[in-house]
Formats: C-alpha cells, structure tokens, sequence
C-alpha cells in the first residue's frame, strides 16, 4: 500500500514515521508514506500558500492553486483522495477496514489555518472528520488515518491482536490484566486462571456487553445481540456476577491463583 500525505508542516510526521508499529511496517516494505509539502507547488511569487478569505472574515485561507497542483502531482488513477475536513463523515474502525482493504493508493490532504478554497473539495474523492472538534490542521487527523489503516495490513501486527480490539465487533474490547493477583487489594479476576478456555471467553465477552452498555450505549443499541448474549446480559440486569457455570470454572482453577 501506498499513502501520500500532502501538508504543510511535513516536519510533523518525523515521529510518526520513526517509531513502532508504522516504522516496522515500512521497513518490511508492507506500506509506502510519503510525506509532501504543499508550499513547494505555489506559484505566488512571495511563496504564499493562504490569502485572507473574499468577502471578509477571520484569518487566512489555503489557496486552491497549491493544494491541487500537489495533488495532480502525486495521485495516480489508483489513487483514492480524501481531504481531512469538518464536513466529513465520522471517521471510525469500518472506515479504517474499508480503506486498508479496498484501496492500495491513499491520498490525504491536510487543511490547516481556517479551511481551505471551497473548490478543493470537487477534486477529491472524499471527505473524512476524525471528530466534532476543532484542531489547528490536519495533520494529526491524517497520523489518525493512517496509523489505523497500516495496522490493519497483514503483517503489521499479530492477526490475533486485531480481532478481539474494541470496535472490531461493535464492542469495546474485555478487561486485560497483568501479575501481580492482587495489587492493593485488586485482584486480579479468578476465572482467568481457571485454564477454561471456554468460560474466559464467555467472560470476556459478558465483560465486552458490561463495559459497552455502560461506557457506550450508542455502540451498544447498534449491537445485534446472539442469543447466548441475551443471555448473559440477563446476568448483568441482575447483577449475578458469579452464576454457575463461572464458579464451576473457578473452583477448578483455583489451584492456579498465585
């Protein structure tokens, strides 16, 4: 995959670049980022890439010249192009697999000041928000887009590790926990050492409904619930937090509990 980000602050992603999961990634050749600076394509000749907007209003506006001379520049027919912009759909994990799956060339423009020329958008292919706030550009959204893109590419990261993420199944992700058992009183939940296979993944999922239908009811009332979800969330309602076939789990694994 190839993903070309045009800014004008490139200086911005030399982090982003150099550290973990995206630096390994680029080194075994699975993604190619390719950071652009938008400044190099004016044609001011005081190298200006804002103006104060026509009409009136506060600060300053990118120029449609620069942006667009960038973005024929470094696009091919494959590419798919998408500006970082407020008017955007919500991006979220969907849009991350959609990306990573359909597209093997990915365009992302950074506005930045107070918005960009509005004849900018009839030039790309879509328009992506990472959330109702304001920023000062887009560059962190774009780190956004692309970091969520590049784990999904196989051999970024351990299949494994991405299947049971929160959102990957419209739910937050379960309670994790590391040694020590007991950590000021903590404790670490028993089932987890019961060795049940089985009965710590009915418990991670039961944790899974818990957490989203507290933290997250918007995620919650999307979900399609199973049966056997109906059933365990019938334990949450009723505050049965050690039914049966848990406790049977756990007295067999007591022995493990350290």
């Amino acid at each position: 995959m190839k993903i070309t980000i045009l800014t004008l602050f490139p200086e911005m992603f030399d982090g982003f670049l150099a550290n973990s999961i995206i630096k390994r990634a680029i080194a075994k050749g699975l993604v190619e980022v390719k950071i652009v600076n938008i400044r190099d394509y004016t044609t001011d000749k005081y190298g200006r890439v804002d103006s104060a907007p026509i009409g009136g209003g506060a600060g300053l506006i990118m120029k449609c010249q620069p942006i667009l001379d960038c973005l024929n520049a470094n696009r091919s027919e494959k590419s798919h192009t998408v500006l970082l912009s407020p008017r955007g759909k919500t991006y979220n994990q969907a849009k991350s697999r959609e990306f990573a799956g359909n597209f093997e060339d990915i365009v992302l423009i950074c506005g930045h000041y107070e918005g960009v020329d509005e004849r900018v958008n009839n030039y790309v292919d879509e328009l992506v928000s990472i959330g109702d706030y304001i920023l000062t550009g887009g560059e962190l959204g774009a780190m956004i887009v692309a970091d969520s893109v590049i784990r999904l590419l196989d051999g970024a990261i351990a299949s494994e590790s991405i299947v049971e993420e929160s959102f990957e199944n419209g739910l937050l992700e379960y309670p994790q926990f590391t040694e020590p058992y007991d950590y000021n009183g903590k404790k670490v939940p028993d089932i987890l050492y019961s060795g049940n296979h089985q009965a710590i993944e009915k418990w991670r999922k039961k944790e899974s409904l818990r957490l989203t239908r507290t933290f997250r009811p918007d995620l919650f009332e999307k979900y399609q619930l199973s049966k056997a979800d109906k059933k365990l969330l019938d334990e949450i309602i009723n505050n049965n937090d050690e039914p049966e076939w848990q406790s049977k789990a756990i007295e067999k694994g007591k022995k493990y509990i350290k």
